[in-house]
C-alpha cells in the first residue's frame, strides 16, 4: 500500500492542473512534507510534472475555446521574464531560505483566502 498516497497525491494534483489552478504546489507541498524530497528538487519535479499535465489540459480547454491570444500574450510575455528571474534566484539560494519563502507564500495566500472578502 506504499504507492496509496503518491497515487492520490497525483490524482489530486492532476485535477487541479486540469482546472488550471495550480495543482503544482499540492504536489510541491507532498513532496516536500509527505516524501521527504528536498525542497529545491521538488521544485525541479513540479516543473517538469508541469509539462504533461498542461498539455493535456491546454488541448481540452483549447478544444472547448477558452484560449484567447490576445490576453494570453501579454501574460505569458512577462510570465517568461520573471520565471528566468525566479529560476535564477531559486538556484542561487540555499535550500532552507527557499522553503522558508515557500512557506511564507502559503501562508499569505492562505490567510488572503481565509480573510479577504471577494467581490462578485
Amino acid at each position: 500500500m506504499s504507492w496509496l498516497l503518491p497515487a492520490l497525491a497525483g490524482l489530486a494534483t492532476g485535477v487541479l492542473s486540469g482546472f488550471g489552478v495550480g495543482g503544482g504546489t499540492l504536489l510541491l507541498i507532498y513532496m516536500t512534507s509527505l516524501a521527504g524530497v528536498p525542497q529545491d528538487q521538488a521544485q525541479g519535479i513540479n516543473l517538469l510534472y508541469f509539462l504533461p499535465t498542461a498539455a493535456t489540459a491546454l488541448f481540452y480547454h483549447r478544444k472547448n475555446g477558452y484560449l484567447k491570444g490576445e490576453a494570453a500574450r501579454p501574460a505569458i510575455l512577462w510570465g517568461l521574464a520573471g520565471t528566468a528571474l525566479a529560476a535564477w534566484g531559486a538556484t542561487a539560494m540555499d535550500v532552507e531560505l527557499l522553503r522558508k519563502c515557500f512557506g511564507v507564500y502559503l501562508l499569505a495566500v492562505g490567510l488572503h483566502e481565509l480573510f479577504c472578502k471577494k467581490a462578485r
